[in-house]
């Protein structure tokens, strides 16, 4: 763009001029010769329309301003595409967590049910045996809060009057699963205890009036089908077990159910909450298991199991109740991570690792018609959970 500047008292422009420069272009250039040495006069400038405007070439503007915009552009799409990378990285790295906490998961509470039955087997006293793997992992948060591995939760009076119902119905599920594990096959156990979302279901709408759709009450049927064949062809009944197992059942919904309700909106969960909640059940079921079994049963099973097993026996108690907090930690630290249809998923997984292998190790007699009950009965959690999403 090209003008003129020059120097002026006024800046009025009168129409005669623009007309005078119109028909006389000789005159025009006199005037402003004239005008030129103006310039070394210290007063405001102006800008002179004694000659028009001049563009030199609109297709040039245009050119360039398309080629800013298209550089404005290139940089804007490629700060937006900064972020991509890393959110991709981040989503591979929380799957890549969830997989390990799966897989941890499983693994130590195949770990735990075998080392558990070897003990209940050796030394058949539940009560204490469940005392035990509470005060265990109860030890071993209170070292790892001490010496700051982990930070401590802050709780108030409010926080243990909303976990003590949470605490009874964990206890009650937790004793009488090792009951029902002292009883009968570690496999015939989990095949009983994966009819846990019909309890679920039934406490739900009977007692609390929820309604469920269609679909999850079908898929009902298979579960309650599947446990009840593989209960019926179970080679080493005994009802004391199965009993155990469907109290366990019973107490484990009602623990969901206290939790959902009491615990709603407090600021300790994960692995905080199931220490917390494992040291209130242990306060509660250390005198039951004294008064059920007592110091005196305790000391004679004990030299009975040293004999028999020898001193690998105290390590056998030692592993089952460190692995019975590791594993419960890490199912509950999983549960903080994913969904809670990941996480029935994975419990039904875990289900399936631990009775195929505890047949395995156990050298349990199966007859295809038991093994089929357990298939239907898993199966139907399988789908209970996906209708229930």
């Amino acid at each position: 763009m090209i003008c003129s500047v020059k120097q002026s008292v006024t800046t009025t422009i009168n129409g005669s001029d623009l007309f005078l420069r119109k028909r006389s272009p000789a005159a025009s250039i006199r005037r402003s010769s004239l005008l030129l040495p103006a310039l070394h006069k210290p007063e405001r400038l102006t800008l002179s329309v004694s000659k028009p405007l001049h563009v030199s070439s609109v297709e040039n503007l245009s050119l360039r301003a398309r080629r800013d915009s298209i550089k404005c552009e290139a940089y804007e799409a490629a700060d937006q595409s900064k972020p991509v990378e890393p959110e991709g990285k981040a989503a591979a790295a929380q799957k890549v967590k969830i997989g390990v906490y799966f897989a941890t998961w499983w693994a130590l509470n195949v770990v735990f049910n075998i080392y558990n039955k070897k003990v209940l087997n050796a030394f058949p006293y539940p009560w204490l045996t469940s005392t035990l793997s509470l005060a265990c992992g109860s030890l071993m948060m209170l070292v790892s809060w001490t010496t700051r591995i982990a930070e401590a939760p802050k709780t108030d009076l409010d926080f243990w009057k909303a976990l003590f119902p949470v605490a009874v119905a964990h206890t009650i599920g937790h004793v009488a699963a090792t009951v029902s594990m002292s009883k009968v096959a570690v496999s015939f156990t989990h095949i009983i205890k994966s009819g846990e979302p019909a309890f679920s279901v039934l406490v739900s709408r009977f007692l609390l009036g929820e309604s469920f759709p269609v679909p999850v009450y079908l898929s009902l049927l298979p579960i309650i089908g599947g446990c009840a064949l593989a209960a019926v062809t179970e080679l080493n009944f005994n009802m004391t077990g199965f009993m155990g197992a469907m109290i366990s059942n019973l107490a484990f919904v009602f623990r969901n159910i206290f939790s959902k309700k009491g615990m709603k909106g407090k600021s300790v969960s994960g692995m905080n909450y199931y220490a917390c909640l494992s040291m209130l059940s242990l306060l509660i079921l250390t005198p039951f298991a004294i008064a059920v079994e007592g110091p005196k049963m305790w000391a004679a099973g004990w030299q009975t199991a040293i004999s028999q097993i020898g001193p690998q026996f105290v390590w056998w108690v030692a592993a089952q109740s460190v692995f019975y907090h590791l594993y419960n930690q890490v199912s509950y630290m999983s549960l903080d991570e994913i969904s809670p249809l990941t996480f029935s998923i994975g419990n039904t997984m875990k289900r399936i690792s631990v009775i195929v292998s505890s047949i395995i190790i156990f050298h349990t007699p199966v007859q295809p018609i038991n093994a089929l009950g357990a298939a239907i009965a898993v199966a139907g959690t399988f789908i209970y959970s996906q209708a229930k999403q």
